[in-house]
């Protein structure tokens, strides 16, 4: 059964030793995110802070909630042990099927509400979580929600939110993404405010949906739906005509007006490295406030992988190039987005059917939404294992010649947070693309193509079985 809330989610982590409550007093200013990075970079439970420095008793801070496999399949009701590989087919398997919300007049994000002169975004222990970052940032895993225009598409998205003062957040949206098109396409030019809502503490599968890479005009909240087996319940908001998931912590109700901007950043991110400068970005004014009793403020502290953003993108990216290769008809044995590498190279395993394969491959992942930004790929042989890293390094090593095998793009769309481009480079979108062709010629004669070194390949089976049986007898 899917998950009512964030409670009935932490509960189930604890279970699994996957989350652990830390009853010392901890300081939001830098302890907190230092704490959850050193969670993120060991692999440590999620921590779960239950007093926070400044703030009263029952205010809670929660990160690192999809931070590994183990809590994405937990949060997915499958077994902890579920493997990246497997996460990535039940994705594509249950999102096809959405499913609508189900609107609710009553919800426990209702129990407090602050409006008008009661709003101040200072009550809430938002977390100053890296040295260098430009203030406290109020979201880092959350839900930002927003409403298109022109048709009835609801955008959920997770667009990092910096707080200036009791009822003002700066807000960065990639440039291209839902958001950033919604805002600068349709309401600023019109000189109309756009209602937003940021949300904080939802069941696990509707953060998760924030980090889907799916089609412009697709609501979100639908394929949570979806992969969850059950709708969405949402309730409507207390001054914007928005609605939102009716378990969530804490309800930011606000608008993003045209024309205005105040500074926002450097931040800290899922590169490994902290962003550059300050950025001009547009401002949410807050007008209502609404939190459960006791409320849990979600937050990650992103850095050197693996953390949140890159464990769910490695799940929801790789599925995503996984069907568009699926579609177009190519023998793809297996596809990995590399969390460790900042999901910034992906792995693709074929049985080639023909010469230069990897040339279309690349081709058809950089067509993809979740590709755009993808700066490397490396294709590999279908008998290599796209998510055994000794495998796939050991390739490219060995069968990517150093000049031929591998294909640079000069022009290609900029991820704007890579950490290798220069300040020109970013002011333009100026960006480029490589790709590692791993694979053994096809027109070379098999005959002249070594043979691979392995227990697996240079070993008759029958003595693979003999010395296997030998190695059990001492316990291996």
């Amino acid at each position: 059964m899917p998950f009512k809330d964030l409670r009935e989610f932490i509960d189930k982590l604890e279970k699994e030793g996957e989350a652990q409550s830390i009853e010392e007093e901890v300081d939001w200013n830098l302890e907190a995110g230092a704490m959850l990075r050193r969670a993120t970079e060991q692999n440590f439970p999620a921590p779960f802070f239950q007093k926070i420095k400044d703030y009263p008793n029952g205010y809670r801070l929660f990160g690192g909630s999809l931070a590994n496999y183990r809590r994405i399949s937990i949060a997915m009701d499958k077994s902890p042990d579920t493997s990246q590989q497997e996460l990535m087919e039940e994705y594509l398997k249950r999102k096809k099927r959405t499913l609508k919300p189900v609107l609710v007049h009553e919800a426990p994000c209702k129990e407090n509400i602050d409006r008008g002169d009661e709003v101040d975004l200072l009550k809430l222990p938002v977390p100053f979580l890296h040295e260098g970052d430009g203030g406290r940032y109020l979201g880092t895993f959350h839900l930002t929600i927003s409403k298109d225009l022109d048709s009835d598409w609801v955008n959920w998205g997770m667009y990092r939110s910096m707080l200036h003062d009791k009822n003002s957040v700066s807000m960065w949206a990639t440039p291209g993404s839902h958001l950033d098109g919604m805002y600068k396409r349709s309401y600023e030019p019109q000189g109309i405010p756009m209602e937003v809502a940021i949300v904080l503490g939802t069941e696990p599968i509707s953060a998760l949906c924030t980090a889907i890479p799916i089609a412009y005009g697709v609501s979100e909240v639908d394929v949570a739906g979806g992969i969850r087996g059950e709708p969405v319940e949402l309730v409507k908001c207390e001054t914007i005509d928005l609605e939102v998931p009716a378990t969530a912590e804490i309800v930011i109700e606000g608008e993003m007006r045209p024309h205005e901007r105040k500074d926002e950043g450097p931040f800290g991110d899922f590169t490994g490295y902290v962003t550059h400068g300050r950025k001009s970005v547009p401002v949410v004014h807050v007008k209502a406030i609404t939190y459960r009793n006791d409320p849990i403020f979600t937050m990650s502290c992103m850095g050197i992988p693996v953390d949140d953003d890159t464990a769910i993108h490695s799940v929801t990216k790789g599925a995503e190039y996984l069907e568009a290769l699926r579609a177009s008809g190519l023998p793809v044995t297996g596809v990995c987005v590399l969390a460790e590498a900042s999901e910034l190279i992906t792995v693709v395993a074929v049985k080639p059917p023909f010469s230069n394969v990897a040339e279309v491959i690349a081709d058809i992942v950089w067509g993809t939404r979740a590709g755009r930004h993808l700066p490397y790929i490396i294709v590999v042989n279908d008998d290599v294992d796209p998510f055994d890293r000794s495998q796939v390094w050991h390739a490219l090593a060995t069968k990517c010649h150093p000049d031929r095998g591998i294909v640079k793009r000069k022009r290609g769309v900029l991820m704007p947070l890579l950490p290798s481009a220069t300040s020109y480079e970013r002011r333009h979108g100026l960006g480029a693309r490589t790709y590692f062709d791993c694979t053994w010629p096809l027109d070379c004669d098999p005959k002249e193509l070594p043979k691979r070194v392995s227990f697996k390949e240079i070993y008759p089976e029958e003595i693979q079985r003999k010395a296997l049986a030998k190695w059990k007898k001492y316990g291996y």
